[in-house]
């Protein structure tokens, strides 16, 4: 019996070579080589993808407005940018346990109701997914389990059933019978979810798949399963906390990086209406090292506190550490406030963080960052009701943030009285109870806090 022939494929970007390498030739990550079974693939496992079509003007296409489909969970539609959309696929990946099969089994429950559904599981017995729909007391008689890993006898069930919502759990278990590979393996999950795809979009049908994490984070698999799919969510959240994020890092019918709330509660996941109280902290009296910034997920505003502790060093090299914020942005911050603004923290330690678990990548922070560790270093808090938000350029100045009007109007809408911004966002018309405060220079901004 003649022997199978071997390829290295590269667990990063899926190439493959003939030989092991101990750096990928074509993305040149270092160990990522795994030997795999050479696979010949029939010629039509693809047709009917991408079906033939001619070059047409692009006025000539009439666009038509997408029907979403409601999932019965707001927080989870506003991620995916207002619904579903029929052949939509969607990839959501989380760490273990962190309520990925939960989310999904709750909003197949509620589109049952008037939808055919599916719901798909590799991972769990039926009699598991069973037991958890009743511990959340959940009505789903009318969805359709499936306990099956083979990929083939799923196509014929989606096939055979059409349904207009199904849901994966979870893409690296299932295997296909046209390669040998393990389950998980890279040829594996990029054939399902090539397939899966393909059924989706010939049916209509919007699908979720569950996609495990490495413990870096990201998505398990070959990189080419996010280019695949129309929709990639994050489920995130701190394991000692009941709150989770949805974010979303590519969708191709709404907005990217839009965030969903949900509070986790013995009746399963539950939206939170006012996110932004979630990470406010609540203190009895004003306290130094405390500013609140306004800041942005997607399209919604959203107040967020930051903390910042000065100590005195008790080493010879002051520590910066920073949590929810980038730490090197940090390091400049302090440079910036020394050189033009006089205060110097070369004697200190200094530690920020953003409360709530909440991660802040944008520059706007840069202002409320700034004043919380010159209200710790003072020991001057900033009175209540006062919220902040403008990036800090190396020149000390106070640069503009995008949409200040949306993050005004959240903040009189949540009852602060002030706001210091910097002066290219200062509203024409006046917001009713939010009194104003611009600033050009970050001295100005820090004799602002003084003067409060």
């Amino acid at each position: 019996m003649a022997k199978a022939k071997s390829t290295y494929v590269c667990s990063e970007c899926g190439a493959s070579a003939l030989q092991w390498f101990g750096t990928c030739p074509a993305c040149g990550a270092v160990g990522t080589l795994t030997e795999t079974v050479a696979e010949r693939a029939a010629s039509h496992r693809y047709a009917g993808l991408a079906p033939a079509s001619t070059p047409v003007p692009l006025d000539a296409i009439a666009a038509r407005e997408l029907e979403r489909i409601p999932t019965g969970l707001a927080e989870l539609d506003r991620v995916l940018g207002g619904g579903l959309v029929a052949g939509q696929v969607a990839l959501i990946g989380g760490d273990p346990g962190i309520g990925k099969s939960t989310l999904l089994l709750q909003a197949l429950a509620s589109l049952a109701a008037q939808r055919d559904t599916l719901y798909v599981t590799g991972e769990e017995s039926a009699d598991q997914v069973a037991l958890r729909a009743r511990r959340l007391s959940l009505e789903a008689g009318k969805v359709h389990l499936l306990a099956e890993i083979q990929l083939e006898r799923i196509a014929a069930a989606l096939d055979a059933r059409k349904p207009e919502v199904a849901v994966v759990d979870s893409i690296q278990t299932l295997y296909s019978e046209a390669l040998t590979s393990a389950p998980g393996s890279v040829a594996q999950v990029r054939e399902c979810a090539a397939q899966l795809t393909r059924h989706a979009k010939r049916g209509g049908t919007a699908l979720f798949i569950i996609g495990h994490v490495t413990k870096e984070g990201a998505i398990a698999g070959p990189r080419v399963l996010e280019h695949i799919v129309d929709t990639v969510l994050y489920f995130e959240g701190d394991p000692h906390s009941s709150f989770r994020l949805v974010r979303a890092v590519k969708n191709r019918f709404g907005a990217v990086n839009e965030l969903g709330v949900f509070a986790m509660t013995d009746r399963g996941l539950r939206a939170v209406t006012n996110p932004s109280a979630l990470f406010l902290s609540q203190h009895g009296r004003a306290v130094a090292g405390s500013c609140v910034l306004a800041t942005l997920e997607g399209t919604r505003p959203l107040l967020v506190e930051v903390q910042a502790l000065v100590d005195d060093a008790h080493a010879p090299n002051p520590r910066r550490l920073s949590v929810g914020l980038e730490q090197n942005r940090l390091a400049m911050l302090l440079a910036v406030l020394h050189r033009h603004a006089g205060i110097a923290t070369f004697e200190q330690d200094v530690f920020v963080n953003a409360v709530g678990g909440v991660r802040i990548g944008e520059p706007a922070a840069d202002l409320a960052v700034s004043l919380a560790v010159v209200s710790s270093l003072t020991d001057r808090p900033i009175p209540a009701g006062v919220v902040v938000f403008g990036e800090v350029g190396l020149a000390g100045e106070v640069r503009p943030a995008p949409r200040g009007q949306e993050r005004l109007r959240e903040a009189a809408k949540l009852g602060f009285e002030k706001a210091v911004v910097p002066k290219a966002n200062q509203p024409k018309a006046r917001i009713a109870g939010l009194e104003v405060i611009a600033v050009e220079r970050i001295d100005q901004a820090v004799q602002v806090l003084k003067d409060l």
